[in-house]
């Protein structure tokens, strides 16, 4: 090749990229197209039965919907959150059939960090939501990835605050945690645990029922019986709380101790404005959803670099009888 010629094939590189910088748009909900075709995008969460992961599937759906041609949405879920190696076996999938980004709300913190480092050396983006990986089994498998999702330990901390103001110091509380290996669960449990200490509680139990609410109500009756003087009863999900409401009736406790659950499914929202379980944190999984699939855009796009962006903040909002009921009002005409 001549001088000449290598200068050539050197301009037009030049050109190509400054193109293909072009075509690539701006940050926002932007994706560069893959040879003519929208971007893969893999929805990967624990469950398709939880109502939290049903408004999480709704709110991203919907998110697509509004230009269809800008991505492809691929919803995936396990039918029990307990199904870990499921969901391992769900995202090899997805490295099979070359999707171009993974959102992943892991079943366990840990379990789930090799596969999803297995999809990043096959060149797939991949967005932790939800329930945050664990730190230590990332640094293990050399894996950096981004997390987008709610403070759990804050929203648990606000919940049981609130809770602490209906207690007096020495009272004591029942904790019901979710899965051992689930960061959500694990920093909602501390957000109790910091709540009442700080208020002078005596947490007299703590028992996980693995998120589900007829495990809930069998460990709560359980915690009823060899703590006849509990005053409430913090639950790591909303779930669980149901449980706890349907031990306490059977008990004949209703209405005399307390619970709160975390999660705002509507399932609980009658039990809250009948007085069954004093509250709730609303981490809107829609907003979760939708959040996580425009970041993993911004970095299909070229617009975030992943080794850079290690945690978005999504909102969260404690939720009581008086919230519902404001909810509910109707909404003033807008006047001109």
């Amino acid at each position: 090749m001549t001088r000449r010629t290598a200068l050539r094939w050197l301009a037009w590189g030049a050109c190509a990229v400054a193109v293909a910088g072009m075509l690539g748009g701006c940050g926002g909900d932007e994706a560069a197209p893959d040879r003519g075709k929208p971007r893969r995008v893999a929805l990967i969460m624990k469950s398709l039965a939880n109502e939290f992961f049903k408004t999480m599937e709704e709110g991203a759906r919907k998110h697509q919907q509004k230009d269809p041609t800008r991505y492809e949405l691929i919803v995936n879920g396990l039918k029990d959150e307990r199904d870990v190696a499921g969901q391992v076996a769900i995202v090899k999938q997805m490295i099979v059939q070359r999707v171009h980004a993974i959102l992943i709300a892991p079943a366990d913190s840990k379990s789930l960090v090799p596969v999803c480092k297995e999809a990043m050396d096959a060149g797939i983006v991949v967005v932790n939501i939800d329930n945050r990986f664990d730190d230590e089994a990332l640094e293990e498998n050399a894996a950096k990835i981004p997390f987008v999702g709610p403070d759990n330990k804050k929203g648990a901390r606000t919940a049981a605050e609130y809770l602490a103001r209906k207690l007096t110091a020495g009272d004591e509380v029942a904790i019901v945690k979710g899965m051992p290996n689930a960061m959500n669960g694990i920093m909602r449990k501390l957000g109790f645990e910091i709540a009442m200490s700080a208020a002078g509680m005596k947490i007299a139990v703590e028992q996980t029922a693995n998120w589900h609410m007829d495990e809930a109500e069998k460990v709560v009756t359980g915690m009823l019986a060899q703590h006849p003087g509990l005053k409430a009863i913090l639950c790591a999900n909303d779930n669980m709380a149901l449980g706890a409401v349907a031990a306490l009736r059977a008990a004949d406790k209703l209405g005399k101790v307390y619970v709160i659950g975390y999660d705002n499914i509507s399932a609980v929202q009658k039990d809250i404005l009948d007085g069954n379980i004093l509250c709730t944190v609303d981490q809107h999984a829609d907003e979760i959803a939708i959040e996580g699939i425009r970041h993993a855009l911004d970095i299909l796009g070229g617009h975030l670099n992943p080794e850079q962006t290690d945690y978005k903040e999504t909102k969260v909002d404690l939720i009581d009888a008086d919230a519902l009921k404001r909810k509910a009002e109707p909404k003033a005409p807008e006047t001109k």
